[in-house]
């Protein structure tokens, strides 16, 4: 009996063209604190693949050089979660360790005082912020998306970022979830769906050529 190939099934299908990059792109870093990372938290990933805060600051590093605009979120809500909706019931608990300092951002990951930080209170950076009109007051393009995680925050911004006029670059191996199968299968289906996975060399090589005119 031959195991169904479904990567030929969806290109078959007629999934998975490229979008392509555009010509002034923005960085988008997604919700990456130290409730992901630092040993202790509830919401530590136990399966981690590869080394998403160090690929996530290879981006930045190469956007501040550059001059390519970078944009953060942050989860965060009222401590009485009356902000939160009806997400915040399916998310009780995480939603409560944000309020604590494993929202905060990474020691060795911070933004600047010249970076927007975007507070959300739902799983897309678009979804109830200014982001939209941000990237397109700024004739912005394309949206590099990196960070966490993979399945929530870091999906439910691309499809938004595709929805609205944008054209999202997901940078595979600098997203993170709670197990490889998750991380797989949601970039499998960005990929298809609605986003262009790319590697961090790509990324890296089109964030250090800058903005064409």
């Amino acid at each position: 009996m031959s195991s169904f190939d479904v990567q030929k099934d969806y290109t078959n299908a007629g999934f998975g063209h490229r979008i392509g990059w555009g010509k002034r792109p923005a960085l988008v870093v997604i919700d990456m604190c130290k409730a992901y990372f630092l040993p202790g938290s509830p919401l530590t990933i136990p399966q981690p693949v590869g080394d998403v805060p160090g690929e996530c600051k290879q981006l930045v590093e190469a956007a501040r050089a550059s001059g390519v605009p970078i944009i953060w979120t942050r989860q965060i809500t009222h401590k009485s979660m009356y902000d939160g909706g009806i997400f915040y019931m399916k998310i009780k608990e995480p939603a409560q360790t944000f309020l604590t300092h494993y929202g905060e951002q990474l020691d060795d990951l911070q933004s600047s005082p010249d970076e927007i930080v975007i507070s959300k209170q739902y799983p897309s950076a678009f979804f109830g912020t200014s982001l939209s009109s941000t990237l397109t007051s700024h004739g912005i393009d394309t949206v590099i998306v990196c960070g966490v995680s993979t399945s929530g925050c870091v999906r439910a911004s691309t499809l938004d970022a595709m929805q609205h006029g944008f054209r999202p670059m997901v940078v595979g191996t600098a997203c993170g979830d709670r197990t490889p199968e998750i991380q797989k299968a949601n970039l499998f289906d960005m990929d298809s769906k609605m986003a262009d996975v790319v590697t961090l060399e790509e990324a890296l090589s089109k964030i250090k050529a800058g903005w064409s005119t």
